[in-house]
């Protein structure tokens, strides 16, 4: 049976692994594989002594995961120093940014489909019309599913914490550097 820290490491590395299979930074995955696996928030000095890495990227990676709504930046009392921890719905969160990217790809439909039915439109070919009309289609259905399922996800984790008596207990300090 392998233990705690080992278990620790393992996720760490392969949460880093799985990000770089969807085209992430590895270290990007090590710091939310951490974050996840931690019950409470980590300073930035104690991300990069776990992880063995420099803080100038850790330091960058951490406010591209927080602006993008993955992790956030918490106030820890007697503390000056950054703290981080993962966001509560941090798995719908990454769902969300994933498919707020596939929207791009109906916006660019929609570009061509507007320029077609311009008055002053130059005749495309027919094929490449269906194409653009196709995509677009599918985009759109593909945004209703996921918008749906979202929505089911948010109904499931309320069936999970009220199974689990609510969430199991996690250390999270108010958010903000002024304790708000």
């Amino acid at each position: 049976m392998p233990s705690e820290a080992q278990i620790k490491q393992d996720f760490v590395h392969d949460f880093g692994e799985r990000y770089q299979q969807f085209g992430l930074s590895k270290l990007m995955g090590r710091i939310v594989g951490l974050l996840i696996y931690e019950s409470g928030p980590l300073s930035l000095d104690q991300i990069t002594e776990q992880l063995q890495h420099s803080k100038g990227p850790v330091s960058q990676i951490t406010r591209r995961l927080s602006e993008n709504g993955l992790i956030r930046k918490v106030w820890v009392p007697g503390s000056r120093r950054d703290h981080y921890t993962a966001e509560d719905e941090i798995f719908l969160r990454a769902f969300a940014n994933h498919a707020d990217l596939l929207g791009h790809n109906q916006d660019l439909a929609d570009k061509y489909r507007d320029q077609f039915a311009a008055d002053d439109a130059e005749p495309t070919p027919d094929h490449f019309q269906w194409r653009i009309e196709e995509m677009h289609r599918f985009y759109e259905l593909m945004g209703e599913h996921l918008q749906r399922f979202m929505q089911e996800w948010r109904s499931e984790r309320r069936r999970m914490a009220a199974a689990w008596d609510g969430p199991p207990a996690v250390d999270r300090p108010k958010a903000g550097n002024d304790g708000s």
